[in-house]
């Protein structure tokens, strides 16, 4: 069974040492959203800071399968409101 590696870049280098065996790269996909919704619940709204970051999903070969990329942005008036003092 292949393994799939799920390496997280955020402003740091999160490599994947040990990697998880999956049948396929479908499965691998699925496991990189779970992944990735795990991550995102766990980071305490830091993800809203407007840093971008990314998971790449590699093969062991270290072939890149695609990678997630996430970043959030405020609409106009979210910001203005803001600045205005409302939050």
């Amino acid at each position: 069974m292949p393994r799939y590696f799920f390496h997280v870049r955020d402003g740091q280098s999160l490599p994947d040492r040990t990697g998880k065996e999956l049948p396929n790269i479908s499965a691998a996909k699925q496991q990189a959203v779970h992944l990735a919704g795990g991550l995102l619940k766990a980071d305490n709204g830091a993800f809203w800071s407007g840093e971008e970051w990314q998971m790449e999903v590699v093969d062991e070969a270290g072939l890149v399968l695609f990678t997630l990329d996430f970043l959030a942005t405020e609409s106009p008036a979210v910001r203005a409101g803001r600045s205005a003092g409302q939050g």
